[in-house]
């Protein structure tokens, strides 16, 4: 081999185990405890046996009081199982005001935010009484949020620093929580859907928890006995806080709440691996394709409940002539077939109830969860504030022994041009948080973008400027941070991960085994193969076969410079922006602008 090759064995699945110093008497001792002693280790591969998943995708976690594991609005790719002592979610938002703990939102109006959003839409024309109220309410909320910041305090040094809330007891008594016990697992959700925590947990005294990582909990999940406790958990707490913290169901008395948590049905539609279905169907006319979407519920059809989507994308659809018309798409947090409830509650003793006016289709994949009519009208319904509730409808399409009416669509200041709306959803790029979008009317080619991100990334850009098209619109094969990131599904080490803070897909070249499964799941091609390099430059190659070493590269949206986009900062015609493709207002506006 040449003298300017570095010459290793290939990488290998478990490599960087998520422990590398996991003790076998620990590995054993684990196996000998609930859930794993109730699990058939039949149904594991000799490969990735029940104990080798152990051993390489967890590791033991010990708190002291206080010690916060996780923070609400961080992204994560762990669950976690109780073994000892107890951990408290907190049902509310934690005031955590250190830089280092900054919180982000996971929906558009949560915690203290959504609080005093939501006073204010109350109290706004109440008169001045009503607006004393709420400085007051706003004066106790700058209370807590110093009272907690000021109870933070650090254990240990450098990388196994840890955060915790030093008067533990003042701040549960300004919270609601939930505690998890032995035998429990928690965090599982985040881990799942790839989505950020929506509570943080904090350990109330001494813990042991076992941590797994996303790979091993997938693994794990062939067993139905682990699959059970993964559902019992979400129905047994999770659920609860998550209605709980939805503007609908905030007002609902306690018992009526479990009610409704007893009678949901947890269910998913399409494929958790989507983008090898949307590769094989990718050149189909849209109506065919259209056509195939998993049906969640279907125009014209008696309404059976409350939709509400868990995770996932879903399209909102009518029929029109042949085909059939996209009108939205919906995301985790958001509602379907409550305007036909809410239509059919208010004119139960007068009219025939209306069916769904249209049909809700998987794009992929969707985690839902259906909420029974009757449910619905009993312990719903009768608590919402009339104005969160839709308004009747005017001109229904459909009604039951009638034909269906063309009636035009309802609009709203968010709307977006139909086209644009279903080449989105058709090319999946609402699924991009930071989409490369360049406006080829004020683009003059210069490729100074290309330049700046070749000089910020030794050399070699990250992206390329061509893609899919619509219009004047260009959509770069840049790396998107998706919503909902495939490419992470399929890397067996965790290589590929989301920066905890801010979301950011990532690549750890360090645990990178170039297995190519990231890149074969990006449904847009925006990860590419390269040869990898020591820090001197020189080539990589395999030990056994002389090939070369292969490492994942993507766009890293400028990381390492605080996350200021060069190839952003460099355009001289503000032709390139990154954008959010969930921002409905963002890309009307941004459709709308003049070239010149």
């Amino acid at each position: 081999m040449s003298d300017q090759a570095v010459i290793v064995e290939r990488p290998k699945r478990w490599d960087h185990p998520l422990e590398p110093d996991f003790r076998e008497d620990d590995v054993q001792w684990l196996l000998r405890q609930p859930p794993f002693s109730q699990m058939d280790p039949r149904r594991f591969a000799s490969q990735a046996s029940l104990a080798a998943i152990i051993r390489n995708d967890s590791r033991l976690v010990r708190l002291e009081n206080g010690d916060i594991l996780f923070r609400e609005g961080q992204y994560g790719g762990s669950a976690y199982l109780m073994l000892a002592g107890k951990v408290l979610i907190f049902l509310s938002s934690l005031a955590l005001a250190d830089e280092r703990l900054r919180l982000r939102d996971t929906a558009k109006w949560t915690g203290m935010r959504w609080l005093k959003w939501f006073q204010m839409k109350r109290f706004k024309a109440s008169g001045q009484g009503n607006r004393r109220r709420l400085r007051r309410t706003e004066t106790t909320q700058q209370t807590h949020a110093k009272t907690e910041a000021n109870a933070i305090g650090y254990r240990g040094e450098g990388s196994s620093t840890r955060v915790f809330l030093q008067d533990l007891p003042g701040v549960i008594s300004q919270h609601s929580t939930s505690v998890v016990g032995p035998g429990e697992m928690f965090g599982e959700m985040a881990a799942v859907t790839r989505s950020p925590r929506e509570f943080t947990a904090v350990a109330d005294g001494e813990c042991l928890i076992l941590e797994i990582r996303w790979q091993g909990l997938k693994l794990l999940k062939q067993d139905p006995q682990f699959r059970k406790l993964l559902d019992e958990r979400y129905r047994s707490e999770v659920l609860r806080t998550h209605l709980r913290e939805t503007e609908l169901f905030r007002f609902i008395p306690e018992e009526n709440l479990s009610k409704i948590v007893t009678s949901a049905r947890l269910e998913s539609f399409g494929e958790l691996e989507w983008y090898a279905d949307y590769r094989r169907k990718a050149n189909i006319d849209p109506a065919s394709r259209i056509a195939a979407e998993p049906l969640i519920a279907e125009e014209g059809n008696y309404v059976t409940g409350l939709w509400i989507v868990r995770g996932g994308f879903a399209r909102l659809s009518r029929r029109q002539g042949a085909g059939h018309r996209t009108l939205a798409y919906l995301g985790k947090g958001q509602f379907f077939g409550l305007r036909e409830l809410a239509h059919n509650w208010r004119q139960e003793s007068t009219v025939t109830p209306l069916p769904y006016q249209d049909s809700l289709r998987a794009i992929g994949y969707v985690d839902a969860l259906c909420i029974p009519k009757n449910v619905v009208y009993d312990n719903v319904l009768p608590f919402a504030r009339k104005d969160e509730l839709p308004k009747l409808i005017a001109a229904p399409r459909y009604q039951f022994g009638q034909p269906t009416l063309d009636a035009p669509l309802q609009t709203t200041e968010q709307d977006v041009e139909t086209g644009l709306l279903e080449f989105l959803v058709d090319h999946r790029i609402m699924n991009g948080r930071q989409t490369m979008v360049i406006n080829l009317d004020r683009c003059t080619r210069c490729d100074d973008c290309v330049k700046a991100c070749a000089t910020t990334h030794g050399g070699t850009p990250l992206f390329e400027r061509r893609g899919v098209q619509y219009g004047p619109w260009l959509f770069a094969q840049a790396c998107m941070h998706c919503e909902d990131p495939v490419c992470m599904i399929g890397c067996p080490t965790g290589a590929i991960y989301r920066n905890e803070d801010d979301g950011l897909v990532q690549i750890n070249p360090q645990t990178c085994i170039g297995c190519k499964a990231c890149a074969e799941s990006c449904p847009y091609e925006n990860i590419r193969m390269v040869q990898a390099s020591d820090l001197k430059g020189r080539a990589i190659v395999e030990q056994k076969t002389g090939l070369p070493i292969l490492k994942a590269s993507k766009c890293d949206f400028c990381s390492a410079n605080g996350n200021r986009p060069a190839c952003q900062t460099a355009c001289p015609h503000d032709a390139l922006v990154r954008m959010d493709m969930s921002d409905m207002e963002g890309i009307r506006k941004w459709h709308l602008r003049k070239a010149g």
